[in-house]
């Protein structure tokens, strides 16, 4: 083995096309959007933009830390103290309550923006470091079939754009409804 870092693989420029358009539609969902917006619920027990931006941006936090082996952006770039949630300081939003969702109501477009921006930038570092070996190699056993380190960001891929979707249909709801009340 050499100290040369390995040739980004095809694989893995498609893993950095995939997430940087998701750092795209995070910074659509939250352009222009105010407090109230981030904030807004379509029922009492409907999440919020706010809440779904910043879960999706732990989710990929956590999970591209973990395979990276570094300690998350939300800890050690101080974002777990600039949020000030009234939540777990390892909070991801998994299984999250009505009451723990409403946490992030009072959270800015700028915050998560720039919190997503921070974490996006440590995903494209570590992807950039990617070959097809480290693409396969099994990184949860506990699942049949085991789950290759490539399977884990397709994985965070898709659970970050699906909760953008919800967040984009969110806003729409909101927009319509604030020009139909206008």
């Amino acid at each position: 083995m050499t100290d040369e870092q390995p040739d980004t693989t095809a694989a893995a420029q498609l893993l950095v096309d995939a997430f940087g358009r998701i750092r795209q539609l995070v910074a659509k969902a939250t352009d222009g959007a105010s407090t109230e917006a981030l904030a807004h619920h379509p029922t009492p027990s409907a999440n919020s933009i706010g809440w779904l931006v910043w879960h999706l941006t732990r989710v990929q936090d956590t999970h591209v830390t973990e395979l990276a082996d570094l300690p998350t952006i939300w800890e050690t770039e101080g974002w777990v103290d600039r949020f000030d949630l009234s939540l777990p300081r390892d909070a991801t939003g998994y299984g999250a309550t009505p009451d723990e969702v409403a946490a992030l109501d009072g959270v800015t477009a700028d915050l998560l923006d720039g919190y997503h921006r921070a974490v996006h930038e440590m995903t494209l570092s570590y992807l950039r470091g990617l070959d097809d070996r480290a693409l396969d190699e099994v990184v949860d056993r506990s699942w049949d079939p085991p789950v290759t380190a490539g399977a884990r960001l397709v994985s965070v891929i898709s659970d970050c754009l699906q909760h953008l979707g919800q967040a984009a249909y969110v806003r729409g709801l909101q927009e319509d409804s604030d020009a139909t009340s206008a």
